[in-house]
């Protein structure tokens, strides 16, 4: 039997495309730290989100179930409190569960006070933090609004940016991403205009360093304490601005073209996210060629930085007994497709970067090798369970564990991946549309070779992804393709069924119960032969 790992490192970056790194192909974007650790693990070519924006998608990712299931449709949507996640499954097993980064997670204020919760209790403080010990917590994107000025506050970035004299009510803002214009003027980040302008901060105070910093701290604390450290970098996430020199790195000449069909779809659903303000902006070129190469910068930086972490880990002996896992919570269109951000359910979006290590020498067969299987964010869980020796909890997690997949076994895999998406929170589309509140999903059935799109109240799309890998050419109405359709609804009813509701009680209690139980069937002896009565 395979000795279990000791630790897990869990790496997430924000909105980061997965091929915008050179392991996944990108020609000029190169990131070596990064193609590293897939030299050293398995590249999954093909894995993708359960949900396309932060909330939802990493939520998934640390429930390991899908959004139907653990409820949370969008950002600053609570998780319901009796989900399990990720510290829940791990703390009880004495494997300290921290937070470096972001989460997106948000309190379900409303249930703990029905329940009389003290908000500043330890189990209060647990669930706000959806499992982790918030080691150090950093969701940036604090706007000016004075509804964020409690959490601003209190975040240890911002203390530690006034530590060094950056002044200011919001110097995450103000100087970690703002420009400075010719006479000192503080120039947003928020603004896409000026993302060519180096950041105000200087590179080694940018909250990258200083999140790779807190996580260098967390891993040098444990000495022999197992651990499980969730580093989730907040960049490339907009604001669109980097330090010097990463702003500089890449110019317009490094941007590739946008994908963009001759013909556009006329699908309602596309139609309207395609006038939303972000999509219109990076449909512009002048858009496209002044922010892209800034988020290249900001991907460049963050390899640079996992660079300095695997060195420290390599120096101290955990590089020999981690699962690392490298991925983000999903992707960017850039002005692919016409669109801008990433709610759209194609490829740009939902398609994530995806790279395991596992230390042990059961995945030496492995190692360096690109699995095209069909991998989703919810399989992480599992498989951090698997490889720390943990029960598997098959009654509540959806994923499927890939730490067979990594030790070279070929198990009957999953026939398609799930994404999901609720429109209602956007209410230019779903006013447009004129869609009511309740029926406002989409979600995609990605197969071997096809992508179906399902709406409610409008017609599917269809790709063939084999053919058609940047999804140009809708197949949604075209009769040769409508045995290939109804196959693929038939796909997303068996998901729709198959969704785990059953989440208190585990199956193992259930087969003890069902062979206690056997309701009708008489003890041998007091059996009456047929026709006797």
């Amino acid at each position: 039997m395979t000795k279990p790992v000791r630790n897990v490192l869990y790496i997430m970056c924000d909105q980061l495309r997965r091929d915008y790194l050179s392991c996944y192909g990108h020609p000029h974007l190169h990131t070596p730290n990064i193609d590293r650790l897939a030299a050293a693990g398995v590249r999954f070519s093909r894995a993708y989100t359960q949900g396309t924006i932060c909330g939802p998608s990493r939520m998934s990712a640390y429930t390991g179930r899908y959004v139907s299931s653990h409820q949370v449709a969008w950002n600053a949507v609570p998780l319901p409190l009796d989900e399990l996640t990720i510290g829940d499954y791990l703390r009880p097993a004495g494997i300290r569960t921290a937070l470096v980064g972001k989460t997106h997670a948000t309190p379900n204020s409303d249930a703990q006070q029905r329940l009389a919760m003290a908000p500043d209790s330890v189990q209060a403080q647990q669930l706000n933090e959806v499992g982790f010990e918030a080691y150090f917590r950093h969701d940036g994107l604090f706007p000016d609004d004075p509804v964020f000025d409690g959490k601003r506050e209190g975040a240890p970035y911002t203390h530690y940016l006034r530590g060094l004299g950056y002044a200011g009510k919001n110097p995450w803002h103000d100087w970690a991403n703002a420009a400075a214009g010719e006479n000192g003027e503080i120039l947003s980040g928020w603004k896409m205009r000026h993302s060519h302008l180096p950041a105000r901060v200087p590179e080694q105070h940018s909250e990258t360093v200083y999140t790779t910093d807190r996580a260098i701290d967390f891993i040098g604390e444990q000495g022999e304490q197992p651990w499980c450290l969730h580093l989730s970098y907040i960049k490339p996430h907009w604001p669109y601005i980097a330090p010097a020199p990463y702003h500089a790195l890449y110019g317009a000449e490094q941007v590739l073209p946008a994908v963009q069909p001759a013909q556009i779809s006329d699908h309602p659903v596309y139609a309207a996210f395609r006038q939303h303000e972000e999509s219109r902006n990076f449909s512009r070129e002048e858009v496209r060629l002044n922010v892209i190469p800034t988020y290249m910068g900001l991907i460049k930086q963050v390899d640079d930085q996992l660079g300095r972490l695997f060195d420290y880990l390599q120096s101290n002996g955990r590089w020999d007994d981690t699962l690392i896992v490298f991925t983000s919570d999903h992707g960017d269109f850039l002005g692919d497709h016409y669109l801008g951000e990433k709610e759209f359910l194609l490829e740009q979006a939902v398609g994530v970067p995806l790279i395991v290590r596992d230390p042990r020498p059961a995945a030496d067969i492995t190692r360096g090798t690109v699995d095209d299987r069909l991998a989703e964010t919810i399989d992480a869980l599992p498989t951090f369970l698997e490889a720390l020796g943990l029960p598997a909890a098959d009654h509540r997690l959806e994923g499927r564990s890939l730490v067979p997949l990594l030790h070279g076994a070929t198990p009957n895999w999953r026939k398609y991946a799930i994404a999901e998406y609720d429109y209602a929170f956007q209410a230019p589309a779903r006013e447009r549309l004129a869609q009511p509140i309740d029926r406002c999903r989409m979600y995609m059935v990605r197969s071997e070779r096809f992508k179906y799109l399902a709406y409610d109240g409008y017609r599917p799309q269809l790709f063939d992804l084999q053919n058609d890998p940047q999804e140009l050419h809708d197949l949604g109405v075209d009769p040769a393709y409508s045995a290939v359709r109804e196959e693929h609804q038939g796909y997303l009813f068996d998901w729709l069924r198959g969704l785990k509701r059953r989440t208190t009680i585990s199956n193992q209690e259930i087969d003890v119960r069902g062979q206690r139980f056997r309701y009708g069937e008489p003890e041998e002896e007091k059996m009456v032969p047929i026709g006797v009565w």
